[in-house]
């Protein structure tokens, strides 16, 4: 297995128009969650990934199930819980601005996540274990499961890849910083956004915030910079990567998961850290051109066909 990751994916229901919810009357059904956009991309990549979570035992449950193994995604360690549901989040769509999410997610199936649901297995042979900040918001279980699944990652010498994807809606900024800040500690490789980097160190340029995050244990930094590309810092190299010019944006919303994606697919291809981030940059543009979080992520062979156009580059 090249990736292992865990978290909670919700059923999405996004509306035909434009405008307030309360005057929406019909809804497209999909899924979302940073973990398993991740997977799904990296799957389009050519990689073997496993992606653990609980569901409800529910129609949704079983809905979202599918999809991810649909797209070729590993399932087989996925739970259902008759307990507790599947989580539900809306879209809001704006004009010319991005949209608004609604959550409803409290008491969910997916934060009932325990240390027991990660077992040595699901890690001894795998390359990297990613993570993001988001599954240490939904319950005081599920940032103990965190925490279990890096201390087994350590154990086999599986490569920690944390994205800090911070939501505020699931907790104060304070305990976001205090929790995240010492998780980023433990971990060999942080991809925070501008503004998580600056909510984690309290620095507020991106060759500060890396230098911050290295020396509170990291070995890679990668600084997210939206369309302007990426920082990227270790102790081998240092520097800018490019973004990748998108004429029209669609949806932003997936795009750091599919950063991620192309990201980690250069670091299993044994890419240097530069072109990994390139590669990273041209993943998350093709997110930005289709609504949805995973529709719009490309295969390895759609990368191939763009290295001669000029607005995808290594």
């Amino acid at each position: 297995m090249d990736v292992v990751t865990f978290g909670e994916t919700m059923v999405v229901l996004s509306p035909l128009t434009t405008g307030p919810l309360r005057y929406v009357q019909h809804f497209e059904k999909t899924i979302g969650g940073a973990e398993s956009n991740v997977a799904i991309g990296l799957v389009r990549l050519g990689h073997q990934v496993s992606w653990i979570s609980r569901l409800g035992e529910d129609e949704f449950g079983i809905y979202t199930r599918n999809f991810i193994r649909g797209e070729g995604v590993d399932t087989s360690a996925v739970m259902f819980d008759k307990r507790y549901p599947t989580g539900v989040f809306f879209k809001e769509r704006q004009a010319a601005q991005d949209p608004k999410v609604y959550y409803y997610r409290a008491g969910s199936a997916a934060s009932q996540m325990t240390p027991e649901d990660i077992q040595d297995h699901h890690l001894k042979d795998a390359k990297i274990l990613h993570l993001t900040g988001i599954t240490p918001a939904l319950s005081e279980s599920c940032r103990e499961t965190v925490l279990h699944s890096i201390a087994l990652a350590r154990k086999h010498q599986v490569k920690v890849v944390f994205d800090p994807n911070i939501r505020l809606k699931l907790w104060s900024k304070a305990e976001a910083q205090k929790t995240l800040f010492e998780m980023a500690s433990l971990c060999d490789v942080v991809l925070p956004g501008i503004d998580e980097g600056e909510l984690l160190t309290g620095e507020t340029e991106p060759e500060a915030i890396a230098e911050a995050l290295r020396q509170n244990g990291a070995s890679v930094v990668v600084v997210k910079l939206g369309a302007e590309g990426a920082y990227f810092q270790s102790i081998k190299e240092s520097g800018y990567a490019s973004g990748v010019k998108v004429e029209h944006i669609v949806d932003t919303i997936g795009a750091g998961d599919g950063f991620a994606a192309g990201l980690l697919s250069g670091f299993i291809r044994g890419w240097s850290l530069s072109e990994a981030v390139a590669l990273g940059n041209r993943v998350g543009a093709f997110a930005l051109t289709v609504a949805g979080d995973v529709e719009g992520y490309p295969y390895w062979s759609q990368l191939e066909q763009g290295k001669e156009n000029k607005q995808i580059h290594r």
